[in-house]
């Protein structure tokens, strides 16, 4: 990963670009089996384009990104694909945290880790350390991670704040609830991304994304490159975002 300082500025004095950007990588098995190769081989080759991604975003003005790696309807896949991602997202770690660091890149993870292996978990902890001061790119790896589950898990508790009188019923809005949720720190995506073709959300960021920008592209995840990136942030740009209001 290529060195970024962390003082650096974007030097356009009106950035008109996505501030946060969330990419559904969907796509790495169809690449595979186009290969003659198994899922897995996909899904390694998908990992290595999320630095690519990362490196870009200082470039284009892209401070936070969020991207979708393991959702909670994944477990339904085959055991040995299961064991073989949870291996991959450990070895990622593991051989990424140096870099990330270096480059400025501050890692967090949402989704429910209580069906994670305690390893991972671990590696999960010290990364989200060991980049804490980090400012160049915020980084959001979605892992066992459902759009529902968070909303679910996010009512359990403000539900028990209710209870204990921490919260009064009829103070509860809709700007309660995103305290609640996994990613209360970070604003909501202004564009999200998914590859391969297929035109869902797959129960991603639903609460976030209500006014979120959609782009569904055709390239298969391990084929998408810095240049196609920059291009739909670009085209964000051009977009007239009235949030419900209209043009005065």
């Amino acid at each position: 990963m290529r060195r970024h300082s962390k003082d650096s500025v974007i030097t356009d004095t009106v950035h008109t670009g996505p501030r946060h950007v969330a990419i559904i990588m969907d796509g790495n098995g169809r690449w595979a089996t186009q290969r003659g190769r198994p899922r897995l081989f996909g899904h390694h080759a998908g990992a290595r384009r999320v630095r690519e991604v990362v490196e870009t975003c200082p470039d284009i003005g892209v401070e936070y990104l969020t991207i979708f790696a393991f959702s909670t309807e994944n477990w339904k896949r085959t055991q040995v694909e299961v064991a073989g991602l949870m291996s991959l997202f450990r070895r990622y770690i593991s051989k990424e945290a140096r870099a990330l660091s270096e480059f400025g890149v501050r890692v967090r993870f949402i989704g429910d880790r209580v069906r994670l292996d305690a390893k991972l978990i671990s590696l999960m902890d010290e990364l989200e350390t060991l980049t804490s001061g980090n400012t160049s790119v915020n980084l959001t790896i979605a892992l066992n991670y459902g759009g529902r589950d968070e909303v679910a898990r996010a009512t359990k508790r403000l539900a028990q704040d209710v209870a204990d009188g921490k919260l009064r019923p009829e103070s509860v809005d809709e700007e309660t609830l995103p305290k609640y949720l996994d990613t209360y720190v970070l604003p909501d995506p202004d564009l999200v991304i998914r590859t391969s073709g297929e035109a869902r959300i797959s129960n991603f960021l639903l609460w976030q994304s209500a006014y979120a920008e959609y782009e569904f592209i055709d390239t298969l995840w391990p084929d998408f490159s810095r240049e196609e990136f920059t291009r739909l942030c670009a085209s964000y740009g051009g977009r007239e975002r009235r949030f419900g209001g209209v043009k005065r």
